[in-house]
């Protein structure tokens, strides 16, 4: 499936819904349904493993395996031995998405360390605007996180890009940028990526950033930093509606065509074009399983700026 900045991936998730280290304001999946740190087994590798050869064994291609799915995916202890495993079935690189709260601790870089490209993520560059946006487990704090980076930059020799999510009136006035672009100094990441809220969100106040905004922070924070934001409906109609791609271990196959588009839902809110894009079939057919799963009572509508997006009713 494609993915916005990943190309072709085939998606890996590990986590159980909304397990998290966080409980971000501008999460698309909904509020923390369990804030932890304590790292723990989420069930076995090898069905995950057999589920990512048989979708190779078809002649299925793709640029990355991405980590990723409902929840913070270095919570998983097994997750050096299910990036083991990838190597072993595939030479397609592996990608982690990750909110990166977990670096500072060794186990955790040593099992990242074995991945291609990581994907981390930061939103603050001081502790009470981290707090106010990403809501994070007690034990962690904004200091942990970058010191986190900092440290796994110097032990990693892969690609790391850091997305930045940027909402209005908590993380984007002069002072906040400059602290954040303090952090991105220290880090030294490969790229640094800007995002902000284009679709329906946890916390409904979010107010998302224009396109010449995001440019104007993007210049302000340096040479390597792009925008990521998809606003436009030519670029919808194009990309699926989850970066972490078509998962492998979270769903029925693809032919149950209903059942991945709900499964695609309760990852995060699609519009119409989303769920054409990402599930290779028609608006109209595409219309058709959404009245569908309405009617069940699975599925609601969601107004996000004039544009209605679709999401699973937890």
């Amino acid at each position: 499936m494609p993915s916005r900045r990943l190309g072709l991936s085939f998606g890996v998730d590990i986590i159980p819904y909304k397990v998290c280290t966080l409980d971000c304001v501008y999460c698309q999946l909904g509020r923390t349904v369990e804030k932890i740190t304590e790292r723990r087994e989420f069930g076995p590798v090898e069905p995950v493993l057999t589920e990512l050869r048989e979708a190779l064994s078809k002649g299925c291609e793709a640029d990355y395996v991405t980590i990723g799915g409902s929840g913070e995916p270095t919570l998983n202890l097994r997750l050096g031995e299910l990036v083991d495993g990838i190597k072993q079935v595939t030479d397609i690189p592996v990608a982690l998405l990750t909110n990166g709260t977990l670096l500072y601790r060794p186990d955790v870089r040593a099992d990242c360390a074995k991945i291609d490209v990581v994907l981390p993520s930061l939103d603050a560059g001081d502790e009470q605007t981290f707090r106010r946006i990403d809501r994070p487990e007690s034990a962690i704090s904004i200091e942990s996180v970058i010191s986190g980076l900092c440290a796994f930059r110097k032990e990693f020799s892969g690609q790391i890009w850091l997305e930045i999510f940027l909402v209005r009136s908590i993380n984007t006035d002069p002072h906040q940028i400059a602290r954040i672009r303090n952090a991105i100094d220290r880090i030294k990441p490969d790229k640094v990526q800007l995002n902000t809220a284009v679709r329906p969100t946890a916390d409904q106040s979010v107010v998302r950033l224009g396109a010449e905004e995001l440019g104007e922070i993007a210049s302000q924070l340096g040479k390597g930093c792009e925008v990521i934001a998809d606003f436009s409906k030519a670029a919808s109609e194009q990309t699926a509606a989850a970066d972490e791609g078509d998962e492998i271990g979270s769903h029925s196959p693809l032919e149950d065509k209903k059942q991945t588009l709900l499964s695609m839902l309760k990852r995060r809110p699609c519009s119409l074009n989303d769920i054409s894009a990402g599930l290779s079939m028609n608006r109209l057919e595409a219309a058709k399983y959404v009245a569908e799963l309405q009617d069940l009572g699975l599925i609601q509508a969601e107004d996000k700026s004039g544009q209605i997006f679709f999401k699973s009713i937890s």
